[in-house]
């Protein structure tokens, strides 16, 4: 009994993340919580990978991450996106990759901010994150 016990805890323990699910509603950030007109909200994460809420109301400088590839949802809004020096116009609908080391910029084309979804794997800390003015994090 307590054998059986303990194995259904033990595959309970083992499986529990794979069952967990979790739903966020976007519409709760706020603008206010921008800085140098870009607004960063951790979603979800796990040693694999990890998603981001991100606006735009400007630009987002060049850097590159030495060890995560990214995708990127386009949400709303309409920007021009640097990708190793080819610039290409993104609107919503768009989903664009960025395979690590490229350097990648985004320029917000109006009034309207960018909103995107992110997700970078494996799992994203900002330690990578090396901007190509100052070569630092």
């Amino acid at each position: 009994m307590i054998r059986n016990t303990f194995l259904t805890l033990f595959l309970l323990l083992l499986l529990f993340p794979l069952c967990s699910q979790e739903v966020i509603n976007l519409a709760k950030f706020s603008e206010a919580d921008q800085k140098n007109g870009v607004t960063v909200k951790r979603l979800f994460g796990d040693t694999l990978s990890t998603s981001f809420f991100i606006t735009v109301s400007d630009t987002v400088p060049t850097h590159k991450h030495d060890f995560h590839s990214e995708v990127v949802h386009v949400l709303s809004g309409e920007a021009i996106v640097y990708l190793n020096n080819k610039s290409q116009k993104v609107r919503a609908g768009d989903v664009i990759f960025i395979p690590k080391s490229t350097w990648h910029a985004v320029k917000v084309k109006e009034d309207k901010q960018l909103e995107v979804l992110s997700i970078q794997s494996p799992g994203f800390d900002g330690s990578d994150r090396i901007f190509k003015e100052n070569k630092k994090k």
